[in-house]
């Protein structure tokens, strides 16, 4: 078995690297600069009902170390991505994940139910987005909520359910538990903190949402420690995500406990970050004779 495969307990990846949701669209334009079946698997954008406008902007700015956005999970709706989206990235030989996201209960029940006939890899389940005015991370802060939420998916969707937890809470043991009990294959750790900023000039908040996600660099410590935490308290695999812009954030990651990542932010400053980063890792795990395998939770013993 070739070094760097990522075991994800209900399925193997050639490698452990793939893109954060809402930092890759639908890879169409990714796809004009590499191959897209290179990386482990394809994250995509957060699918609702319905088509969403997003936010007011602006949406996006630069922080010392990071990024804020407040996009508000702008999308097509469930009927274009079955279309139009899905087909496309099927076509590319890339195992997917398709991101969920809703305002009720109901919404996730609903496009998971209507994508469990899909040939996908599994369901990400967005609990956890800090820049929406409903739901999202209403869903993620509570151990019973996100139980009872991922219950009801997997009641209705055969395929593999992720479940994207914040960081926004004061023990991240408790959502992760509340998922692994409703039926979740894996956990994503973590979404990006909740932010803001103010322009000192107009004294009015940066983002036309006023708060947003904090993503980047700096947010990479909290990230760490959150996987490793969530990684000792369930059973289930663990993607890590948050700050990963070059090969020894990725081996940190998985010596913290994870057994993949998602890389966000970061592609947008180095569109080829991703596939170097998957020939960095093959790279250094020749160099150190080792596999992703071994490094998985090697740093808690």
């Amino acid at each position: 078995m070739s070094r760097i495969v990522a075991d994800l307990g209900f399925a193997c990846l050639k490698n452990p690297i793939m893109p954060a949701s809402g930092c890759f669209g639908w890879g169409r334009e990714y796809s004009q600069l590499f191959a897209l079946n290179i990386l482990g698997a394809v994250v995509t954008k957060a699918v609702t009902p319905e088509p969403r406008p997003g936010n007011p902007g602006p949406r996006v700015t630069e922080t010392p170390g990071g990024v804020l956005n407040a996009i508000g999970l702008e999308n097509r709706g469930l009927t274009a991505a079955l279309t139009e989206e899905l087909p496309w990235l099927q076509s590319q030989g890339v195992p997917i994940l398709v991101n969920v996201a809703g305002r009720t209960e109901e919404d996730y029940v609903q496009v998971a139910e209507a994508l469990g006939d899909q040939n996908l890899l599994g369901l990400e389940l967005n609990l956890s987005c800090p820049n929406v005015r409903e739901g999202g991370i209403s869903f993620g802060t509570d151990a019973k909520t996100v139980y009872k939420l991922v219950s009801r998916v997997r009641q209705v969707c055969p395929l593999p359910l992720v479940v994207k937890l914040t960081p926004n809470v004061t023990d991240i043991t408790e959502p992760a538990r509340g998922a692994e009990a409703g039926g979740a294959d894996a956990l994503t750790v973590i979404n990006t903190l909740r932010g803001m900023a103010i322009n000192v000039r107009t004294r009015r908040p940066v983002l036309g949402n006023v708060t947003g996600g904090l993503s980047g660099p700096a947010i990479k410590p909290v990230a760490l420690s959150m996987v490793w935490q969530v990684a000792t308290a369930v059973s289930i695999p663990v993607i890590g995500c948050g700050g990963i812009a070059q090969v020894e954030d990725v081996v940190e990651f998985l010596l913290a406990g994870a057994a993949a990542v998602q890389v966000g932010s970061a592609a947008f400053a180095d569109p080829l970050l991703l596939p170097r980063l998957v020939s960095d890792l093959e790279s250094w795990l020749e160099r150190e004779k080792c596999s992703v395998e071994e490094l998985v939770g090697a740093a808690h013993s």
